[in-house]
Parts: C-alpha cells; structure tokens; sequence
C-alpha cells in the first residue's frame, strides 16, 4: 500500500473517531462528563424557580444536569409538535393538552416510571386530568385553582356597594332571580367597564357554563349547545351588548384587554384564575381584593386546569428522566414553584405554601380554593382538542361582537367542533 494511501485511511479514522467523540460528548458529556437532561418550558417567570429546585436536585444527583429550554407560548404547540414528530423534543416538557401525544406513544408511562404510588401525593384534579386510558402520561406541576373575581374597593366604595355583596351575587336569565347584573348596573358610573364577560375560555366560559349547569363535553362530543349552554352564553353576551363588559372588538384581539383594563383602575371586577395574581399584586395601585365567582342557577362551577411535565418516550437518557420526573413530582422539589406566590403547586402538602407567601402580602387567596368544593366542571379533552378549540373559537368572536345570535353560534360552533376534532 503506497503511503499516501495510509495517509489518507489514517486521516479519515481519526476524522470519524472525532465525529464519534463529538457525538458521544454531545450526548453525553455536554455537562463536564454528565449526563445533560433538558427539559421545556413556556413561562419565563418559572425559570427561576426551576432552576432553585433543579440545583438542589443536582447537589444529591452530581452526575446529571437539567438544562431550560424556554420556547415562548405562542409558538410552543406548534413547535413541539414539530420536534416531537421529528424525534429532536426535549427530554421532558411541560404540556397541557396531551392526549394526541399520548394515543401516538411518544410520552413516557408515569406510573410504569414512578410507581403508581407517586399520584396519592398529587392533586387529584390534575392526576385526573393527566389520566388516559387508566395511566398518567405527566406529573402535575401546579394548578390554577378556580377562578375568582379580582375587585377595586376603591370602585366598589365609590359606587356604594358593599364587597361582602359579591358573595351572594347571583346571575340567572330570569331578572328575577339575578342580582349580578344590577349590581353590575350600580357599578357602571364610576368605572369604563364593570365586568369582563369576554370570549375566555377558562376565566368566563366554562364558569358560567358549570354554573348553568351545562358541561363542555359528554361521551367524547361536545355538548354546550344545551338549554344551559344557551343560558349561559346568552348571559354573558347580554353583558357586552349592554356595555357592562368592554366591546368584543377589544377583546377578541387582545387576551389581556381586561386585565389591562383592571390595571389602570377602569374596571371594577375582573374575574380571572391565580395566573394574573402576581401580576395584580405587582401592578395594581389602589385597593383590591379577590371574591368568590357569581352563583348560577345550578350554583358556584369553575374549572381547574393543570400543567404537567411530561417525559419524551424517544429521550437518550430514560433513567436520568425518570429520576428528574421523581424530584419534581416530590414535596421537596415541588414547593419551589409556590414559595414566591406565583403559582399552586400541584403537591397537596405544598400548597400551604403558597397559601402562606400571599397571607403574608395581606391577601387572602381562599376564593381560588373555596369555589372547587362545590360544581365543577371538566375543561375538555381528548385526540383532536386544540383543532376543535381552533375551530369554534372564531365563531365565539362573533358572537360576543353581536354578528351570530347566540342560538345559531353554539350549533355552529359544536358541529364545526366535533368535525374538527374527529379529522385528527
């Protein structure tokens, strides 16, 4: 063999022993010789609180590394659904609607992982939520609680109205029986807008639906296209026509309108989850409070939505996942996400945690846990959930600006819902 010949068989297996230490480090050793994990978020405000509790994890596990990886809300469905059809998602990532996911195979079985003992210390709205075909496909992080209403007592004094009306406030189709909407009347001089009846799924929706006693989904299909559904809707719509709440035109485009709005002092009651509460906190410069929800004919319903971490079934590194999952669905390392008030964590014996950071700050936050020992109602689900959301959201517009009755909107909306939802 000539030696140039050599030279070049010789060049060529140190360049693919290079590649292959380059991948090997890359995979392996991207954390000074340990194992690197990375793990996906939405929210910057978390990344401090993850990074406390990952820190003490890392201490006690001094060869693993869990990294942040911070993709904003806006582009994050549509980019993990990318990444994980690619096989280049992270190793474990937060997720809300996870049944496609799951139904695909491409999430870890958490009960096979952790041991089906792990769920008694979680709440168990969010194990419920997070339950598919009788396994977990995520561990709770933390919960919203139900909603409640944000109150100006500067406002509320200024109109006349006593804060401790709020807890007998009653809607109902029948003027009759409702005490909220002239309530809402009283409170209409002294502020822009009273209320924030929008087209808000969480916040406005799902409340004034449970509380109608009407559900979003039945057997599998949606189902708000009810006499309830009807009552519930044609409520909150009446609202906006009579200026009690902030035009459609303005909210429909903007997600945070009314928040804003309650800001700057020109809304009296903004009713809303514990996501905005530090924020509320922060920003608001008057007087405020949280109250219970209005009552509906069938009572007091709200929601109460979970965010879950989830472990990618196709990760390099199944046992380092399974031991990040194992930290951060434990007390020790759970409570970090409600030690500074921003959010409820999803471990039970840790949600006096968060409870304590806002009785400190003088704010009693009970209304977010007393509403869900009453009605409650499912926020949906299932293979194909986000295109129906996609599908019938629209429709919802409209009908808050006054362009479908309310009757035709909901027909249209359920039947564009459940065909939307039966393509995916």
């Amino acid at each position: 063999m000539k030696d140039s010949t050599r030279a070049v068989l010789g060049i060529a297996v140190v360049a693919v022993l290079l590649v292959a230490a380059a991948l090997w480090l890359g995979r392996e050793g991207e954390g000074g010789g340990r194992t690197v994990v990375r793990m996906r978020i939405w929210d910057q405000s978390f990344v401090s609180a993850y990074r406390a509790s990952l820190d003490e994890f890392q201490r006690t596990n001094p060869d693993l590394e869990v990294r942040i990886t911070l993709v904003p809300w806006a582009s994050y469905a549509q980019k993990l659904r990318l990444d994980v059809a690619g096989g280049i998602a992270d190793d474990l990532f937060w997720t809300n609607l996870y049944e496609d996911y799951a139904d695909s195979g491409h999430l870890m079985d958490i009960g096979a992982a952790l041991g089906t003992q792990a769920a008694r210390e979680w709440d168990p709205r969010a194990v419920a939520q997070y339950t598919r075909s009788g396994k977990l496909w995520a561990v709770p992080q933390f919960v919203d609680g139900g909603s409640a209403v944000y109150v100006n007592r500067e406002l509320l004094a200024r109109a006349g109205v006593d804060p401790a009306e709020l807890a007998t406030a009653r809607w109902s189709p029948d003027p009759g029986q409702d005490t909220f909407r002239p309530m809402l009347r009283r409170l209409a001089p002294v502020s822009a807008w009273p209320y924030n009846a929008a087209n808000d799924f969480q916040s406005i929706t799902l409340p004034y639906l449970g509380s109608a006693g009407g559900q979003l989904q039945r057997d599998g299909r949606f189902a708000f296209d009810s006499p309830a559904g009807r009552d519930a809707f044609g409520y909150t719509v009446g609202l906006v026509a009579d200026g009690l709440s902030p035009s459609a035109a303005d909210t429909n485009t903007s997600g945070d309108f009314a928040k804003n709005a309650f800001l700057q002092g020109r809304m009296a009651l903004f009713q809303s989850g514990s996501f905005n509460l530090a924020t509320v906190a922060r920003n608001a410069g008057f007087s405020w409070g949280l109250a219970m929800i209005p009552e509906g004919p069938a009572g007091r319903a709200s929601a109460d939505n979970a965010i879950g971490v989830a472990g990618n079934a196709a990760t390099q590194h199944p046992e380092a996942v399974r031991r990040v999952l194992a930290w951060l669905g434990s007390a020790a390392g759970n409570r970090y996400l409600g030690a500074n008030g921003a959010t409820i964590p999803a471990v039970v014996s840790e949600q006096q945690v968060y409870r304590d950071y806002w009785a400190r700050h003088g704010v009693d936050v009970s209304p977010f846990f007393d509403v869900l020992r009453g009605r409650t109602i499912a926020a949906g689900g299932g293979a194909g959930f986000p295109a129906a959301l996609q599908a019938m959201t629209p429709i919802f517009d409209e009908m808050y600006l006054g362009r479908i009755p309310v009757p035709e909107a909901l027909a249209r909306a359920q039947r564009e819902a459940d065909a939307a939802a039966a393509q995916q």
